[in-house]
């Protein structure tokens, strides 16, 4: 049986990129055949700034928005964010969609694909790991950094992929789902 795995676009700004490079990323794990890939849009839960009145470890949830993201993150056995780098740092919108729950993240793996400048969102991944690991969740040390990624983008903003950034992604599929069949019994 496939494990599921969530390929998670975390930047919700208008002109942004992640789309395009979470589509390349859902499209290239469809083919891993441990993983059955959802591609989810963290844009189309339009959740507010951090708004249930009692801690998420309560799952007591209030509002219609924490309800469906709940849903949606119990739903996987592993997650892949596909994030930039604002500023050395994770947006926002990631950090609260982390911070939305706690339960549901608990014993599970997760990986990043960063996109970005000169460092590749890198930065910004160092930080979300710190993050995670509070979830009770286990980051991948393997990952996919996309340097310059503009250049990797047609006039469509279609992101097409290199044998660098691919067998990088191979690698962590790989780590990323022995890790997922190891943690299963925990969930």
């Amino acid at each position: 049986m496939s494990l599921k795995l969530q390929v998670i676009i975390c930047s919700t700004r208008p002109g942004r990129v992640g789309p395009s490079v979470a589509k390349w990323f859902a499209d290239f794990s469809a083919k891993h055949e441990g993983f059955d890939t959802t591609l989810v849009d963290l844009a189309d839960f339009n959740l507010p700034v951090y708004d249930e009145p009692q801690h998420p470890r309560l799952q007591n949830y209030q509002h219609e928005h924490t309800k469906r993201w709940s849903a949606s993150v119990a739903a996987a056995d592993a997650y892949v964010f596909v994030t930039p780098e604002y500023n050395y740092c994770p947006p926002p919108s990631l950090i609260n969609a982390l911070n939305y729950v706690y339960s549901e993240w608990n014993y599970k793996p997760c990986s990043f694909v960063s996109y970005g400048g000169v460092s590749g969102g890198m930065r910004s991944v160092q930080i979300a790991k710190q993050l995670v690991t509070t979830l009770k969740m286990m980051p991948m040390v393997e990952g996919v950094a996309v340097p310059m990624v503009a250049t990797l983008l047609d006039d469509a903003k279609v992101f097409t992929s290199n044998p660098l950034i691919d067998d990088s992604a191979n690698t962590m599929l790989a780590e990323l789902h022995k890790w997922a069949v190891a943690l299963k019994p925990l969930r």
